[in-house]
Order: structure tokens, then sequence, then C-alpha cells
């Protein structure tokens, strides 16, 4: 728990204390690059406005360290227009609460998020999705193109993993949000589109697997292993 206000900060640690989880805390954005990177947790709740290194920043660097593909992250801040929460989820976070929250809210959101994000385990009809160059193994949570490794967020491998197992179909922004979302009244329509550019940038010269189709939304062009 990223937060420099103290008094909320030990508020959502008490909250989250008492449903379970082993919280750590502090309100300084170089602070928090230290813990995650030596604590490894599994989810960060990071405001914005905090003292030393701003929250945007601990963001992005934390999403491009290399313990960023099982680090999830939710930006909770004061905050609130459109293009804030945009900039947020292209920084690498997977879920963005406005504040003043329900403290009900945030551990909902809380939960949505690890759970999606929690490795499936392997049963029979749990098979590895493949669209070359493309593979994904829901079991193991591993994406690879053309054999190397994929890092993705939270997000972006859900959003994936729907495309690979629905090739060639369209589906609507509001469809595409409804896989990535339980709880949305934070979440705008346009902010699929951020997921989507940054999942094309991670495919690069395969981009092109993930279609617009104008007007309507996006299809994932599919091809047979």
């Amino acid at each position: 728990m990223i937060e420099d206000e103290p008094d909320l900060r030990d508020l959502l640690v008490y909250h989250l204390t008492r449903e379970g989880f082993a919280t750590l805390a502090t309100g300084d954005g170089y602070e928090a690059l230290k813990i995650a990177r030596t604590e490894h947790p599994d989810l960060l709740l990071l405001d914005v406005m905090i003292d030393g290194l701003d929250g945007l920043n601990v963001c992005q660097q934390l999403k491009e360290d290399i313990l960023g593909s099982g680090l999830n992250i939710i930006i909770v801040s004061g905050l609130g227009s459109e293009a804030d929460i945009t900039l947020g989820l292209e920084k690498g976070a997977d879920d963005y609460i406005r504040k003043p929250f329900k403290t009900k809210e945030v551990i909902a959101r809380v939960r949505t998020v690890l759970r999606r994000a929690r490795p499936l385990k392997r049963d029979p009809g749990d098979e590895v999705l493949v669209s070359p160059p493309l593979s994904l193994d829901p079991a193991s949570h591993e994406v690879r193109l053309s054999g190397a490794s994929l890092t993705l967020t939270a997000s972006e491998y859900r959003l994936l993993r729907y495309f690979l197992s629905h090739p060639n179909r369209v589906f609507t922004r509001n469809q595409l949000l409804d896989q990535l979302h339980e709880h949305k009244p934070d979440v705008i329509g346009r902010n699929i589109d951020v997921h989507i550019r940054s999942l094309r940038m991670k495919l690069g010269v395969h981009a092109g697997m993930i279609d617009t189709v104008r007007g309507v939304g996006y299809r994932f062009i599919g091809k047979k292993s």
C-alpha cells in the first residue's frame, strides 16, 4: 500500500489485514520500489501523488522490471479524469480506482485483479491455445511469441486469452471490457484501446493479428497451428 496520507493509509491497511492480506505500507515512491523489489508482492495499491518518486513512475519502472510479469498494480488516486485513468493504464496499471472510494469496493477490486491473474489448474479441457506464432498456456500462465516468453500485464493476458479462445470473431469494446472488469464504475469504454495498443506493441511485427473493425471493435485474426 503506497499512500502518503497516514490516516487513509492506516485505514486501508487495517481493512486489508482484517480480510487476510499480509500488507506492507509506505508513503514514499522510492521506498515503494525498494519494498517491491525485495518483498515481491502480488499486488500494489498505488497513489499517484506521493512523496519522492510519483506513482506513475513507480508503476512504469516496476512493470519494466523482470518481476513486473507477476506484479499487479491498482492505482488509487484523486486524479480521476479520463486522461488520468488512460495515462495510468498506459503506464501498466491493471485497474484504476478514483478517490473518494468505499473500502468494500477496494477489497472487491483487489480480489478481482488477483483472481483473474492467478494461474489456473490444468484440467482435461484446459488446453494450450495456439495461433502461430503465439501460444498461451492457461495452467502455467505463460505466453510465448515465436518461442520467446512474452511479458504481459494481467489485463493484457486476460484479453489475449479471450482473443485466442475466440479467433476471427468481432467484439465490441464493451464486450471486451466485460472480460477485464467485474466491478467497473470507473471504467471508460475507450480504455480498452489503451490495452489493445499496448498489446500490439508487444506483438511487434505480428501486431496485425489484432484487427480493428471500424465502427464496431476488434477481432483476433487466428491461424491454425
